[in-house]
């Protein structure tokens, strides 16, 4: 699939800063920057969601690549399988993530986190009073607003890049991780 919309340039500081931090400009920033206040804004946000720490790295990191996977985001998954790496996650597990209702390998909470970011993907979504319990009663309050606001930003972010024909950059490709094929049950 090729763009929808074709890549703005970036300025020089924002594609160094880039280049330094994922070792590539990510192209989701250079077609967001046809509207460089929009690129910018999504940027800040994207920032200020990274210092949120009531939820674990790990747990975000799993829910983005659950809600990438059933959007189908490949871009969204590769560049998950490179963070999960750099956030020393199983990678075993990482990889197991768009299966994993039939893989063995996650813990009841990661369970719960991965059927909550499918149940919130789906159209129209699908989440239930028990699963919500459940982790509010494991995560807390502050910790389940911030898992729910950052799986609607993955599902913007999912859903933009599907839009704009935006596919993977081959971040992964360095990672090693074997990424398992889509078997889910649900649907977006």
């Amino acid at each position: 699939m090729t763009h929808r919309i074709p890549k703005a340039e970036l300025p020089v500081d924002v594609r160094e800063g880039m280049i330094q931090q994922l070792g590539a400009v990510a192209e989701p920033v250079e077609v967001l920057w046809n509207h460089p206040e929009l690129a910018v804004a999504n940027q800040e946000f994207a920032a200020r969601m990274s210092t949120w720490d009531r939820v674990d790295a790990g747990l975000k990191t799993f829910a983005h690549m659950a809600v990438a996977a059933q959007v189908g985001c490949s871009w969204c998954l590769d560049v998950n399988y490179f963070l999960a790496l750099n956030q020393k996650l199983d990678v075993d597990k990482a990889g197991q993530v768009p299966r994993w209702r039939q893989a063995e390998v996650f813990t009841p909470l990661e369970r719960d986190v991965l059927e909550y970011a499918e149940a919130m993907t789906n159209t129209p979504p699908t989440v239930t009073d028990d699963l919500s319990k459940r982790l509010l009663d494991r995560l807390g309050p502050a910790a389940l607003v911030e898992l729910t606001v950052y799986i609607g930003f993955a599902n913007m972010a999912a859903r933009c890049n599907t839009a704009h024909g935006i596919t993977s950059q081959g971040f992964s490709d360095a990672c090693g991780i074997p990424q398992a094929p889509r078997t889910g049950t649900a649907s977006a």
